[in-house]
């Protein structure tokens, strides 16, 4: 795994790629330099007994470009133009069939927590969802941001709430207080 840094107006996220691709991203909190050695996913790999390789340096410049580019153009409130690839392997199936469902909410738009739980086809499994999303490793690239709570306010967020707030401000889809 490979950790990286990328400065934004917003501050600096920390990213993290395996050999598949994208599988952390992390928002800033005045984290060390020493702090930036184990990420929350590479715990979690190595807990589950995953062998993680390292990609190619020509893949990993590749991805970080995109990576970048993505993020900075969610922070503009423009949709990115393409994705990198993501690692999301070490999510369970529901977490992963959950995530699925964030990528396809367009900026400026938002769902709830139990119409996320209708399009996997499991509508009492509401605060799964709501766990899912919050174990939701590269959030702005799988906007889990776009998920309501059933009133239309916002809940919990794993960047926290003012972070949630901010980028549904940035796409023009602040729900009223």
């Amino acid at each position: 795994m490979k950790t990286f840094e990328i400065p934004t107006s917003e501050g600096t996220f920390i990213v993290t790629f395996t050999d598949k691709g994208l599988a952390e991203l992390r928002f800033p909190t005045g984290v060390r330099r020493d702090e930036l050695r184990e990420s929350q996913t590479s715990r979690q790999m190595t807990k589950s007994g995953t062998r993680v390789a390292r990609p190619s340096e020509a893949a990993l410049r590749q991805w970080f470009k995109t990576t970048e580019a993505v993020l900075l153009a969610s922070l503009a409130g423009r949709a990115p133009k393409k994705l990198p690839p993501l690692d999301l392997s070490h999510g369970t199936e529901f977490q992963r069939a959950v995530w699925d469902v964030l990528r396809g909410i367009a900026p400026g738009r938002t769902l709830t927590y139990g119409e996320v739980a209708a399009k996997i086809r499991r509508p009492r499994a509401v605060r799964a969802v709501g766990g899912a999303c919050g174990a939701n490793p590269v959030a702005v690239i799988v906007p889990c941001h776009r998920v309501l709570a059933a009133n239309r306010k916002i809940g919990g967020f794993s960047g926290g709430l003012e972070w949630k707030r901010k980028l549904l401000e940035i796409e023009g889809a602040l729900p009223p207080q």
